[in-house]
């Protein structure tokens, strides 16, 4: 599938027909995005540093512990791209049990270990910073990874499939493995003090309703209804090239939003921002490079190699940072890793969502 059937937009053809890289494989639109993400960071850096109790003004609009401004800007984001999930083929992807093994064990399993392990290599010294780190690795991705994989010509089906995967086993999984490894593992290991994550199953699922419930009911029933009245070819011809932009100004307004709620607190603690991202690239590049490897190793094709990567590498950022928030204050160091999870995360996975298309220009026959 090409990247103007993904985001409707028209990208014209080359002048040289033998033109290579991978800027060849992006719309208009998607080609200059990583410029689009620094300007919309920075932007919202600049506004919550600038702007007196702009931060605070926005962090009131909030229910029940979930921001509503994100809200918002995530569920414009991912309504175009789950619209255009194909909902009779996800059979496909749930039969492939290579897949949904691999995606929950490294997603469960591997990541939340892996994270703890370098919170406490690269921070045995910042108790606070390194909790909230271990937060963001326990926090899987139900939200952004929708995007990075759409942009990466992933399987959109498979990636509906295992956030809905993960989604579920947040709600179930995240207060335990907390538990686990804040409190019981450290004791076991004789790593010293230990901490205490009390945060209840209901917020965790309210966080999981808004941010994938309502978006995912939504882009069904366009599906259902839009090829029931002009049938799946005039649906996905004319309906979703006039939707699909709306997911990357989705995604820019959230970044926004994001760094205008923390800017005074990001841009006001430089040399403690520069440790939490060391572990954290770290981590990104270890279970990034680790799954695409392990999805080539068990014989998946491209497509679903990287849907498990892009699942394997990103975080729930928003569920991290109020977890953070409602446990330890907002002016914590455990909020502050997780405000710092977004602000690497999403210019190293915009970096990678071009590592997987030259990956596939180089190695992947074209259909």
């Amino acid at each position: 599938m090409t990247s103007t059937e993904r985001t409707g937009t028209t990208t014209p053809a080359p002048a040289d027909p033998a033109e290579s890289g991978v800027v060849a494989e992006l719309s208009t639109l998607d080609r200059y995005l990583a410029v689009w993400i620094l300007a919309a960071m920075a932007l919202g850096l600049g506004l919550g540093r600038l702007i007196p109790g702009l931060n605070d003004a926005l962090a009131k609009v909030e229910l029940g512990g979930v921001s509503l401004p994100i809200a918002l800007g995530l569920l414009v984001m991912m309504y175009p791209v789950l619209a255009k999930v194909r909902y009779d083929r996800l059979d496909a992807v749930t039969s492939d049990r290579k897949l949904m093994a691999s995606s929950l064990a490294v997603n469960w399993l591997i990541g939340p270990a892996v994270m703890f392990a370098l919170a406490w290599l690269f921070l045995p010294d910042l108790p606070e910073y390194r909790t909230g780190l271990v937060i963001v690795g326990l926090a899987r991705c139900i939200a952004m990874v929708i995007i990075w994989n759409d942009l990466a010509c992933g399987d959109r089906e498979a990636a509906a499939v295992l956030v809905a995967l993960n989604s579920l086993f947040q709600v179930v999984a995240f207060g335990l493995l907390g538990w686990f490894y804040l409190d019981l593992l450290p004791g076991w290991l004789n790593l010293g003090e230990s901490e205490h994550l009390d945060i209840s199953m209901w917020k965790i699922a309210l966080n999981v309703v808004i941010f994938l419930g309502v978006p995912l009911i939504a882009g069904f029933l366009t599906r259902r209804i839009g090829e029931r009245k002009l049938g799946r070819e005039r649906y996905e011809a004319g309906f979703l090239p006039k939707i699909g932009p709306w997911a990357l100004y989705g995604l820019l307004f959230t970044i926004v939003i994001l760094f205008a709620l923390q800017g005074k607190t990001i841009t006001s603690q430089p040399l403690d921002v520069a440790r939490i991202a060391v572990p954290l690239l770290v981590y990104f590049a270890v279970m990034w490079f680790g799954t695409f490897a392990l999805g080539k190793a068990i014989g998946l094709a491209y497509d679903r190699t990287a849907t498990l990567a892009f699942t394997a590498a990103g975080n729930n950022f928003e569920l991290a940072i109020a977890v953070a928030i409602a446990t330890f204050g907002v002016t914590s160091g455990q909020a502050l890793s997780g405000v710092v999870g977004p602000l690497i995360e999403v210019p190293v996975l915009v970096a990678l969502v071009h590592v997987s298309l030259a990956w596939r220009r180089k190695f992947t026959p074209a259909a």
